[in-house]
């Protein structure tokens, strides 16, 4: 077979070939809105005394009873239906009403001596005279000081000043913050809505008032508002869509109104855009939290459609199968993807910005294992992290939560490619084998010698696709590459390769918008010995240290001359291991990233 090793004989091929089409299950055709294209229509597997797949989205494949058949489950949705509205409030404090009003407050609003804290400035303590006296009473309490991202005691109001009922601190740190944009992880403002969201789920509180004690600078005032949007769409955020009663912790909020100095043309603008980030958020958590039994190949290309249905304007897609790949020679993609019973996908989803004139085409590509149990070389034994291999898929999850936030912003002047070659890494007889040799779309050949580094093969041809058939001249990859990124840089931040200083500037200015922690990692080309083969181009890993490096190393090779290109590992960030969550990382950051190549040269 043209440009890889794909099966071990034709005689097996055309075996798995009828096995295949014995087992295939074909929903009613799908109708996809405008110019969204599909190849295929989406025919699934089942296995032998596995219930039939049925419904539009995402059913799971693997139910042995009656009782949890596919047919009785809940269809699974891509984002929430409703979010709370917030919005500015032209209204004072005093008119204030609802459940909760919130206070932000600096931490030079308070004097600490010993454990005991007090009112210092005069600002707040004529705001506490106002409102009877209730702050001296919640700081009496102790344990706050206005630390960033803090909240105090939740106290029940009748008194003067605020038509609340309840009322609360939150903490934006130090006064220095609010007049300079964030330079490192979330800003006070995205740390305000966090806690704002997280007092309101925890009171049962519906409708919350916010004031900022002291305002943010007034060059700084539009993003402060979109951060506190998004903080505040995000905070309440638990995972409840495969539960079968309603949770009782869900979040009752409904509205926030913060009282800030901003024309209504600026606001409008911020909310905007602070509940497009949200959203692009929450679809890549919804993509990421989802079982391996729901979120499948066809689950992602369901995702990118239900995203280019959105916006047809802006939008096309089209999703590749297994025999177009073949065709353009997707070698090491199709090698991952041999062992599952579950099709590949290719998906391409292209934005188009309109009016149609675009000076620069770029690209964001991400890793969509929808699980990965390590193929031959099988992740086993206590902290392989098997049973979370669900969200290998993390960087495809964000690759569609920043087109969704992209459907909203809608930037001018450039093309943006999103690309996702989508598959799962199993074991099979007709599977990928340690000491195989793959041949790349551009021809390069790979000797496998770890069927679990098998990320970077999907990632390798993804790139020459991005390159060749979109003819991008820059373009980020985002994927859940290698654990030893988490043990170089822990489970909060990112890792960033890329020869290129310019695009580097432009990832970690995209970042400190969004409040994603990124770190540039070296990329030394020494490295590269550990990955050279005496029988192909290359292997694809290589020495025990310095793994994420490596990996950077070889998908370089896939980079043409010319052509910008960055790697983000994101291998520690994706999920939240103390809640069991995801966290929605890469989404708004590669939105950012996005959105300011329209001003590049």
């Amino acid at each position: 077979m043209a440009h890889g090793i794909l099966t071990r004989s034709a005689r097996v091929t055309a075996n798995l070939a009828a096995r295949a089409r014995s087992l295939t299950w074909a929903p009613a055709a799908s109708v996809f809105d405008g110019r969204i294209t599909a190849t295929s229509n989406y025919a699934r597997r089942a296995a032998p005394g596995f219930a039939s797949p049925c419904g539009p989205i995402g059913i799971p494949r693997c139910v042995r009873t009656a009782a949890a058949s596919a047919a009785s489950m809940k269809q699974v949705t891509f984002e929430p239906d409703t979010l709370p509205s917030v919005g500015l409030s032209s209204s004072g404090l005093d008119a204030a009403a609802g459940d909760l009003l919130v206070l932000a407050v600096t931490e030079e609003e308070f004097a600490t001596e010993g454990d005991v804290t007090s009112i210092k400035s005069e600002q707040l303590r004529h705001l506490d005279e106002s409102l009877g006296g209730v702050l001296t009473e919640i700081v009496a309490w102790g344990g706050f000081d206005g630390k960033q991202g803090s909240s105090s005691r939740v106290v029940r109001y009748t008194g003067p000043g605020t038509k609340a009922k309840h009322v609360a601190m939150v903490g934006l740190g130090k006064g220095a913050k609010l007049t300079a944009a964030a330079d490192w992880g979330v800003s006070p403002f995205q740390a305000l809505g966090g806690a704002v969201a997280t007092l309101a789920k925890t009171n049962k509180a519906v409708d919350v008032t916010v004031t900022l004690l002291t305002q943010p600078d007034p060059v700084l005032r539009e993003r402060a508002l979109s951060q506190i949007v998004t903080g505040a769409l995000l905070g309440g955020y638990e995972s409840s869509r495969f539960k079968s009663k309603k949770s009782p912790t869900a979040s009752k909020l409904a509205s926030v109104q913060v009282l800030m100095d901003l024309d209504a043309a600026a606001a409008d603008s911020a909310v905007a855009r602070g509940v497009a980030a949200a959203r692009g958020n929450l679809v890549t958590r919804y993509l990421v939290e989802a079982p391996p039994n729901v979120c499948t190949p066809t689950h992602l290309a369901e995702a990118a459609a239900h995203i280019a249905a959105k916006s047809p304007d802006v939008f096309t897609l089209k999703v590749y199968e297994k025999d177009e790949c073949e065709a353009m020679g997707m070698g090491c993609y199709l090698g991952v993807a041999e062992a599952s019973a579950e099709p590949p996908k290719f998906i391409h989803l292209k934005y188009s910005p309109k009016g149609g004139s675009a000076s620069r085409k770029i690209a964001i590509i991400g890793k969509g294992l929808t699980f990965d149990s390590g193929g031959y070389n099988l992740k086993a034994g206590a902290g392989s992290m098997i049973e979370l291999m669900k969200f290998d898929m993390g960087g495809a999850a964000a690759t569609l939560g920043a087109a969704c936030i992209l459907a909203e912003l809608q930037p001018g002047d450039v093309e943006i490619h999103f690309i996702i070659a989508s598959c799962e890494n199993m074991v099979a007889g007709a599977g990928l084998r340690p000491g195989d040799i793959l041949t790349a779309a551009n021809g390069k050949t790979v000797e496998v010698n770890n069927t679990d580094a098998e990320g970077r093969l999907t990632l390798a041809d993804a790139m020459w696709f991005a390159q060749e058939k979109c003819g991008v001249t820059s373009m980020v990859d985002i994927a859940t590459l290698t654990g030893a990124c988490i043990i170089a840089l822990g489970d909060n931040i990112a890792g960033l390769f890329t020869p290129s200083d310019s695009l580097a500037a432009d990832l970690t200015a995209a970042s400190k918008g969004a409040g994603e922690k990124i770190w540039r990692m070296p990329m030394e080309e020494e490295y590269f010995e550990s990955l050279k083969s005496s029988v192909a181009d290359m292997k694809n890993t290589g020495a025990r240290y310095g793994g994420s490096i490596s990996a950077a190393l070889f998908l370089k090779q896939f980079v043409k001359e010319g052509v910008e290109w960055a790697h983000l590992d994101v291998a520690g960030p994706v999920w939240n291991e103390k809640l069991g969550l995801p966290t929605g990382f890469g989404a708004q950051l590669l939105a950012e990233w996005a959105v300011a190549q329209r001003a590049a040269n």
